[in-house]
């Protein structure tokens, strides 16, 4: 039995990376321009006027936070557009008759947006080679970091689907709560600048959590504690998992 479940966590997987990897031209190459963009105008241009963050030149300082950017937007987005895809189709009810437990449909799609969000995380690094010289002040919170950031967001663009009804829905979250939090979540400031109120608000906000600790991985230096950040991030996993596995068990929205 576990045998047949891997084939169909595998199926999946690979189903999910031929999507968005067939059609790599608007998947791949768009959050790269973006992110270029970024880097020489925030960069470069403007960069150049701030001077040094927390002793490190500015383009150093923001680049941990437009790759992370890219990272959560692009997770979010592919399972959320492929969920919701196969939602409309009817094709997601050959897996619900089918014998696979929802945790692996789940397990599923979710390494597909993993998949994607690591894909554009990785190019959006090598993009900014050309403009700053790589600092690593720690592999491990890199990695854990970005795994766990693109699982979490993964499984928002999962809810995100199993709730829309329409495909205007799926780009409703992700233009009026997902930007906005991203961009006041530090990419482009420390907290330290903000007046107390408002570095309390903001700490209000989970993206700050995972641009810090990502940040922290690359320069060493971050405005919440690291412990803080994993412990956020596993929290909200838990959270939206068990929100998914319950939905889907339901049947909320998928079954006609």
């Amino acid at each position: 039995m576990m045998h047949l479940y891997w084939v169909a966590l595998k199926s999946i997987w690979a189903k999910e990376i031929n999507r968005f990897a067939r059609i790599w031209i608007q998947t791949l190459v768009p959050p790269v321009i973006t992110m270029t963009l970024y880097f020489i105008i925030f960069g470069n241009l403007i960069g150049s006027r701030i001077g040094e963050m927390h002793g490190f030149d500015y383009m150093q300082f923001i680049v941990p936070g437009l790759i992370m950017m890219a990272v959560i937007t692009n997770s979010y987005a592919n399972v959320a557009a492929s969920f919701f895809s196969a939602k409309f189709q009817r094709n997601i009810e050959e897996l619900l008759v089918a014998p696979v437990p929802t945790h692996v449909v789940i397990a599923g799609y979710v390494g597909g947006g993993v998949a994607r969000g690591i894909c554009v995380g990785i190019l959006v690094t090598v993009i900014s080679l050309f403009f700053v010289p790589l600092v690593v002040h720690s592999w491990w919170v890199i990695a854990v970091t970005l795994l766990l950031t693109a699982i979490l967001f993964s499984l928002g663009g999962l809810l995100n689907a199993v709730f829309a009804n329409t495909f205007d829905d799926i780009s409703l979250i992700p233009t009026f709560v997902l930007t906005p939090l991203t961009y006041l979540g530090g990419v482009f400031y420390s907290l330290t600048l903000l007046p107390p109120f408002w570095q309390v608000v903001s700490k209000l906000n989970p993206i700050v959590y995972m641009i810090s600790g990502f940040r922290f991985g690359f320069l060493g230096i971050s405005d919440v504690p690291l412990a803080l950040t994993m412990l956020v991030l596993v929290a909200f996993i838990v959270v939206f998992y068990g929100l998914a596995w319950y939905l889907i068990e339901r049947g909320r929205g998928l079954r006609s």
